[in-house]
């Protein structure tokens, strides 16, 4: 654990960060993906800041890593065109071509982006302040979820590759696209999770515009030549800018038939009230969640402690997976912090490139401010922070903080801290934890830690119809990619799994006539010519 002294000594001069882990250069990104064309930006540019702190003669200073192009509404609307003109109403290249073709285009993407596997994994680093081998972890990760992704595209395929008939009707039931989709991703799976969306958007026939995150921008500069020549004109678009500048524009032409979003709950409520045709509007998000830790007086204390860290703390707090808040009963509380205390005390803090870190600097520059106002007004309503130098902050890193009891005057009983705080409450009754999920505007996941199989059963049943997932001794997580992820409330919209996202980026869709002879003869002629791409029993090893 640190001394509020030792904090400044994770940061480290410019010439004591190891070689293996410096960008070769400063990336000032002056192009962007537009209608099948890199295109030149001369205009103002976004400083990339690094969450690394560099020591420096005047004091700490966030190393300068790169810029962006801040383009503008007439940049965004021209990529709309370009969207809007290769979908073609879906007369299109891509949206006509056959899925086959299709995964052949998205397998030539992957091993364009394996080539940048080294530079993608180091600004993931360097722009979020994510560890290096959970940086490397999410891009292996994306490129299993991609072939993933391809794999089930082809089950489906071979599934609808053949004719149904019923009470004298013969049809054939295929996906299709849904149009343009507008992708924005998060800064903290600032790759995982936009390619999550973006990739089944893609495979499925749809066109793309591409938002990268505020945070986690220039980790895509590296991919965008690989986009432009694996994918037809068009296809693919990246926009670039203030999101409050460029975005409403584009929901507002009603042009954008899906919009794909995993942020803030109320980002999307206003987009989604900006669309003049909201009925035509498919939404796909993961939004905010506030995720539950339950420890019952049965728990397995050891688990529960090493569960609570990882599910509060991995990524520094920083996911919507994260376990945010933790009920405790009331006796084993005092033993339960006093485990947890010790836990967090032995976790590794440092910089992201170092070996076995846990702990590392924040990315969001307002970050810090915030959570030392949640603490504070914890504080001001009774509660305490139970763990030495726990909200401690240097710069851009904050010491996690245990805060201890949070009753519902406290801002951390609702909010989501998204950062390295953990607020338990100390329950008698299991029912109080329940009825806390019932009232709770989010309903994303919930942890149960108990060895009682009688209490973890009176628990599942009103807990699955709060929330999305029940995790058992263990912490709430995504994975694995082939499980529904999605949330009740304002938790979500759709669900996002491998196969579920090809799915919602997509609607089934028919060619169906009366079984007689002469329409035999017809779609028997037309399978036999290879004359539709839709009406075809081609079947995809």
């Amino acid at each position: 654990m640190p001394e509020a002294e030792q904090l400044t000594s994770i940061f480290v001069a410019e010439n004591q960060i190891p070689e293996e882990f410096l960008l070769k250069d400063v990336i000032h990104q002056k192009e962007y993906l537009s209608n099948g064309e890199m295109k030149k930006w001369d205009g103002p540019v976004s400083e990339v800041l690094s969450p690394v702190c560099i020591k420096t003669p005047e004091g700490l200073k966030r190393k300068l890593i790169g810029s962006f192009p801040v383009c503008t509404e007439k940049e965004a609307m021209e990529a709309l065109d370009a969207a809007v003109a290769a979908y073609n109403n879906g007369r299109g290249e891509w949206p006509t071509m056959s899925v086959q073709d299709r995964i052949a285009c998205v397998e030539n993407f992957t091993k364009k982006m394996l080539e940048q596997k080294e530079i993608v994994a180091k600004l993931i680093m360097w722009e979020i302040g994510k560890s290096y081998a959970d940086s490397v972890k999410e891009f292996d990760r994306t490129v299993e979820y991609i072939y993933a992704t391809i794999d089930a595209l082809k089950d489906i395929d071979r599934d609808s590759s053949r004719f149904q008939i019923e009470q004298g009707i013969v049809a054939q039931i295929r996906r299709s696209p849904l149009g343009v989709v507008l992708c924005m991703g998060p800064f903290n799976y600032p790759l995982n999770e936009t390619f999550t969306t973006l990739i089944p958007a893609l495979i499925m026939g749809n066109t793309l515009l591409f938002k990268p995150p505020k945070h986690g921008t220039l980790l895509h500069y590296p991919l965008l030549e690989a986009f432009r020549s694996s994918f037809p004109k068009g296809v693919v678009n990246t926009i670039y800018g203030r999101g409050h500048t460029i975005v409403p524009a584009l929901m507002k032409s009603g042009k954008i038939n899906v919009l794909t979003l995993i942020g803030s709950s109320k980002v999307a409520n206003e987009l989604k009230k900006l669309h003049p045709k909201v009925n035509r509007l498919r939404a796909i998000l993961g939004l905010d969640a506030k995720n539950a830790a339950i420890i019952t007086k049965d728990a397995d204390m050891k688990l529960a402690v090493e569960e609570t860290v990882l599910g509060s703390l991995s990524f520094n707090g920083q996911r919507c997976t994260a376990i945010k808040i933790v009920f405790v009963h009331r006796s084993i509380a005092q033993a339960f912090l006093k485990n947890l205390d010790e836990a967090v005390a032995k976790l590794k803090v440092g910089m992201p490139w170092e070996k076995g870190v846990n702990l590392t600097p924040l990315p969001e520059p307002h970050k810090p401010a915030y959570l030392k106002e949640v603490i504070d007004d914890a504080i001001a309503n009774g509660a305490k922070v139970i763990n030495e130098n726990g909200g401690l902050t240097e710069e851009t890193f904050v010491y996690p903080a245990i805060v201890y009891p949070i009753n519902s005057k406290m801002k951390l009983y609702r909010e989501e801290q998204f950062g390295p705080v953990i607020p338990v409450i100390p329950f008698d009754d299991l029912e109080e934890p329940i009825e806390y999920l019932i009232e709770s505007t989010h309903g994303q996941q919930v942890s149960v830690f108990s060895n009682n199989p009688d209490v973890i059963a009176s628990l599942i049943d009103p807990l699955v119809n709060q929330v999305s997932r029940v995790n058992i001794n263990c912490q709430c997580q995504r994975g694995p990619d082939v499980f529904p992820f999605t949330g009740r409330k304002d938790s979500a919209e759709g669900t996002l799994s491998v196969v579920d996202a090809l799915r919602s980026f997509s609607i089934r869709s028919l060619v169906a006539t009366k079984l007689n002879e002469n329409n035999k003869h017809l779609l028997n002629e037309i399978i036999e010519d290879n004359n539709s791409n839709f009406l075809s029993t081609k079947y995809i090893f």
